[in-house]
């Protein structure tokens, strides 16, 4: 049976699997059993490490595997948090990393420029629920900045263009090497709609949005890898890159070529935590199933198939959570950071608590990095102080949340950082909880103090009273006795 017969089908194995999963909730059991198979891997992260990179990494526990770390070949640095991944039966490559923080925004554009990388894809906005997710890396090309330059790295990026759609926005920018004048372009899709540990509604506007990046010729061989980040550059990132390999390998292959979870664990041997929860790893099937079908060949697929897939993509955008508490991904039992973003909700929300995907994020992410006040303040290569902060102020209301990252505390980071807004309601309802809560305990070691004293008191009255009473029962019995006697000689007289 040909490849393409195979396709013309319908109803796949993938399809098949994805629907026996979801009768039996068993995601968190599937996601669960893919993070035992890949805790045996023996990669090591050892650059990562060093003391004088430890503040270039965003999170504490999502670190560069060394086999598979790209290396800068000039700079101050050959450091960065990305690694390559390769997937040789599918013909790609991707460049997987982290958002730019302010101090690796050169070493990104290095990256881009070294590795000929003709499209970057940016699936995380800047501010997501007021925490820092990214550092804003290219020029916004309004009337006040059109260009950044990094020279630190010898960098210059310059604004050209740009097309917004509802769930993304597709610019054009150029990158300038200033040491030796050479210039190119580059593509920067911005997806803005995917929420931080969650997924989209349904997968048509992620996969129009795949679409029109094939189109773009970034995923080809002839050029390089494109760059693909969200915040941590593991769960969102490794949603796309698990969908875009496993739809190549069903074009070229057949719908039941594809085993989902033996690709997953293919590209987790290149970046550590690939997909961060079950819920994605579920919209990485319904996406997979439902742009196998979107394929030239499946245009034959009878009707009875195509209303069991409507049926599916319905039941998908249902069961998906639209606003993750930040979630990140807040699993039941979710893990660490799943219960840090939640304490950060509600700490932000106390009054509201939203139902979360369930199983635990593949590692808890640490706290989030505040951004550093001078980079916020200050760009002298760009002077584009005052946009960088009009932006992000912009897009405060965004969807996902991650409390600051331990670094600053630790003392791993001098620099000034910054708070994320806070409304004086929050902040008011927070002290007042916690008023009450003191109040509570207050009353409860007095409570305590009382009963304690009542025992205490208690004890010296049962000691006072003993030997009185020994005393008075023996004279009482002595008196009767007398009396007694007395009675019966009155009597006998």
């Amino acid at each position: 049976m040909t490849s393409q017969e195979t396709r013309g089908q319908g109803i796949s194995n993938v399809e098949t699997e994805y629907l026996e999963i979801n009768s039996e909730g068993a995601w968190p059991t599937l996601y669960q059993h893919i993070r035992n198979e890949c805790s045996n891997f023996t990669y090591t992260c050892n650059e990562s490490k060093k003391p004088q990179n430890k503040n270039l990494n965003r999170y504490r526990d999502v670190l560069p595997y060394d086999h598979s770390r790209i290396v800068l070949k000039r700079g101050p640095c050959d450091y960065i948090n990305a690694n390559l991944i390769k997937v040789d039966r599918a013909h790609r490559q991707y460049i997987l990393t982290q958002g730019p923080l302010a101090n690796t925004a050169g070493h990104f554009w290095l990256m881009v420029w070294e590795q000929n990388s003709k499209a970057v894809l940016m699936l995380n906005k800047i501010i997501e629920k007021n925490h820092v997710k990214c550092y804003q890396y290219w020029p916004l090309g309004d009337s006040t900045i059109n260009t950044m330059v990094f020279e630190d790295v010898g960098i210059k990026v310059t604004f050209i263009s740009k097309t917004e759609s509802s769930d993304y926005t597709t610019r054009t920018l150029k990158l300038t090497d200033l040491e030796t004048n050479e210039s190119r372009e580059i593509l920067h899709f911005h997806y803005t709609t995917w929420p931080d540990f969650s997924v989209p509604q349904s997968p048509t506007a992620f996969l129009r949005f795949l679409t029109d990046v094939r189109q773009s010729q970034a995923l080809d061989q002839n050029v390089g890898p494109p760059v693909v980040h969200c915040s941590a550059g593991i769960g969102r990132s490794g949603t796309f890159c698990l969908v875009d390999t496993c739809l190549v390998l069903i074009e070229e292959n057949g719908l039941n070529s594809v085993n989902v979870r033996e690709v997953l664990i293919e590209l987790r041997r290149y970046r550590m935590g690939l997909i961060q929860t079950p819920d994605q790893l579920r919209f990485s099937y319904a996406a997979i199933i439902e742009g196998a079908k979107q394929l030239p060949s499946n245009n034959n697929i009878n009707n009875e198939v195509v209303t069991n897939h409507c049926s599916l993509v319905s039941n998908i955008s249902n069961c998906s959570n639209e606003d993750e508490d930040e979630p990140p991904p807040l699993p039941p039992p979710r893990g660490e950071s799943l219960t840090r973003s939640r304490e950060a909700n509600l700490t932000s929300n106390p009054v509201t608590k939203n139902d979360e995907l369930s199983g635990p994020p593949d590692k808890p992410l640490p706290r989030e990095p505040l951004v550093h006040r001078e980079a916020l303040t200050t760009n002298p290569q760009s002077g584009a102080n005052s946009t960088l902060i009009t932006n992000n102020l912009h897009e405060q209301n965004s969807d996902g949340v991650l409390v600051p990252n331990d670094n600053v505390s630790d003392g791993e980071n001098s620099l000034q950082t910054i708070s994320p807004p806070s409304s004086p309601d929050v902040k008011n309802e927070v002290r007042h909880r916690n008023k009450e809560k003191k109040e509570r305990l207050a009353a409860q070691v007095r409570e305590m103090k009382r009963r304690q004293k009542e025992t205490e008191e208690w004890q010296k009255l049962k000691r006072s009273l003993f030997k009185p009473l020994s005393i008075g029962i023996g004279a009482a019995i002595v008196g009767g006795g007398i009396l007694a006697i007395c009675g019966y000689l009155y009597m006998r007289g």
